[in-house]
């Protein structure tokens, strides 16, 4: 079986509540599971949140949309996805994060169908960016992830779930996925308001009740619209993985 496991809280601290923030109508998160249904490979959804009080919205917006949910630690993030993984008895793992609104369905199947081909224990299109900050898709093994719960014990190798599968390439067996064109300088992930500004631009433009849009969708829309490029260009890449490793110095 292979599940979706998409990690989502309130509390992020540079843009709180953010995965319940309104995308024509609707929380970012619901758009999120809605374009992964249109996955043509996963058999499961769940979205894994914490224990606190504040996530409990999350709960229950899992449950209105009729989507699994597992509560597990708030600090330990590999713990959590653990956790929830080993509760759902998932043997393969796709790892979305919620603040993906533009995530695409087709890009997530083709990594998932690189990693059946090449019988890896982890691939993703993270390792060495191609695509777009924001449709960051990393698919690993039940096996690979217990084996990095059992071992990893820096901060960002708890925090942030897969940073032990690809920095120890001598264990597992990993594999970059890269786009024929290197977009990787696009962001199109929502860590800060102008990301959000950002998305709801594209939201405006392109989403149709019902209707699902794709990478080269959104490409075309900024190739008309190349202002809409500036409003969150400023922002650093993966800053938050940034700042765990900093405490692993500490």
């Amino acid at each position: 079986m292979i599940a979706a496991i998409v990690q989502a809280r309130m509390g992020s601290t540079r843009l709180p509540g953010k995965v319940m923030k309104l995308l024509s109508g609707k929380p970012m998160l619901s758009h999120i599971i809605d374009r992964l249904k249109h996955s043509k490979k996963i058999d499961r959804i769940i979205i894994v949140t914490t224990v606190k009080e504040d996530d409990k919205v999350i709960v229950k917006l899992s449950k209105e949309i009729e989507i699994e949910v597992f509560c597990g630690s708030s600090e330990d993030v590999l713990d959590r996805y653990y956790q929830s993984a080993s509760f759902f008895n998932v043997k393969h793992i796709i790892r979305i994060t919620a603040d993906c609104p533009l995530i695409d369905s087709v890009i997530v199947d083709e990594i998932v169908d690189c990693y059946q081909t090449k019988n890896c224990d982890y691939v993703s299109n993270t390792i060495n960016p191609s695509f777009p900050d924001g449709l960051d898709t990393e698919v690993f093994s039940f096996e690979a992830l217990k084996r990095a719960w059992g071992e990893a014990v820096t901060p960002s190798e708890r925090e942030h779930v897969t940073p032990y599968l690809y920095n120890h390439p001598e264990i597992f067996k990993t594999y970059n996925y890269a786009n024929h064109v290197d977009h990787s300088g696009m962001r199109w992930v929502v860590d800060e308001e102008v990301d959000y500004l950002f998305v709801t631009e594209v939201y405006k433009h392109l989403y149709k009740y019902g209707e699902i849009f794709y990478m080269d969708d959104v490409l075309e829309l900024l190739s008309k619209h190349p202002e809409l490029n500036s409003i969150n260009k400023n922002i650093k890449r993966n800053e938050g993985y940034m700042k765990s490793i900093e405490g692993d110095k500490k």
